[in-house]
């Protein structure tokens, strides 16, 4: 067996999509005769070089299993990428000893981590939490390329074809057709036509007319409580204040310092004294 094997790193499907597609279609399929001797030397030997050339040779193949499955809007890159974790699943536990082909094998993996993955990425809410109802997933989407909104006769004869009964087939389909929606509004929703955000159907509490009136006088009285507090401060402390806090260019403490004559802790005492009385007085 030989040793000169690819490197994978330049076998995972990224920004280059072209160029991985044709790198894994590049790399030769194995005869069984190959195929056989790498399978048993990974099954009784744990070569991990076998393991490689395996998921190698097989890539191909996972490329053309979820190129079946674009319908979804999903990139193609990521399925790919899924489908390769389903294909190295395969790898490790396939047995030689079946008397069955590799791709065989794997290619029941490789559609259950794509099936995953479409489930889990598809909506943001789950579709099929079920054995059955993912089942039924695939296979009613499947159907519905070719068909419309199922009528009566046709959600029975799919019904009776996948062993679930009718009610679930309507279900699914509704799940099918149904669309996410953001639910905070958006730049489209000022054209003509857009459907409105849920957000909208929501009572906006600070609208009532009550509401708006009390927060009003709150504001209002809390101002002139403010207002009064500091006028009955004496003039040094409404000047400390005043630059510390409510000019735009704020002063510091050891700029106040040397203005006064004092410490800059002296400063911060005096300031710390005059919005304790601030506080009581607003409480009063």
């Amino acid at each position: 067996m030989g040793k000169n094997l690819i490197s994978m790193e330049w076998m995972t499907p990224g920004a280059n999509l072209n160029a991985y597609i044709q790198g894994a279609s590049a790399v030769p399929i194995l005869c069984v005769e190959d195929e056989r001797d790498l399978t048993e030397a990974l099954y009784y030997e744990e070569d991990l070089d076998a393991a490689r050339r395996l998921v190698l040779s097989h890539l191909r193949f996972v490329v053309h299993i979820a190129r079946s499955y674009s319908g979804y809007g999903l990139p193609l890159s990521d399925l790919i990428q899924e489908g390769n974790v389903g294909l190295m699943k395969a790898v490790r536990r396939f047995n030689p000893e079946k008397g069955v082909r590799m791709v065989s094998f794997a290619v029941h993996w490789i559609k259950a981590e794509i099936h995953e993955f479409i489930l889990r990425n598809w909506r943001i809410v789950k579709v099929a939490t079920t054995k059955a109802q993912r089942k039924l997933f695939f296979n009613l989407r499947g159907a519905k390329k070719k068909l419309q909104w199922l009528s009566e006769r046709e959600a029975q004869a799919v019904a009776e074809d996948l062993g679930v009964g009718v009610k679930e087939v309507l279900e699914m389909e509704m799940r099918l057709t149904a669309r996410d929606a953001t639910f905070d509004a958006t730049p489209d929703d000022d054209e003509d036509g857009a459907p409105v955000a849920p957000i909208y159907y929501l009572q906006d509490l600070d609208a009532d007319p009550a509401r708006i009136v009390e927060l009003n006088q709150v504001t209002s009285d809390n101002s002139a409580r403010l207002a009064d507090a500091f006028a009955s401060l004496d003039e040094r402390s409404q000047d400390i204040l005043q630059r510390r806090w409510l000019d735009d260019t704020k002063s510091t403490l050891h700029d106040l310092a040397l203005e006064y004559g004092v410490s800059a802790e002296r400063i911060r005492q005096l300031e710390k004294n005059a919005m304790k009385r601030v506080r009581i007085t607003m409480e009063n």
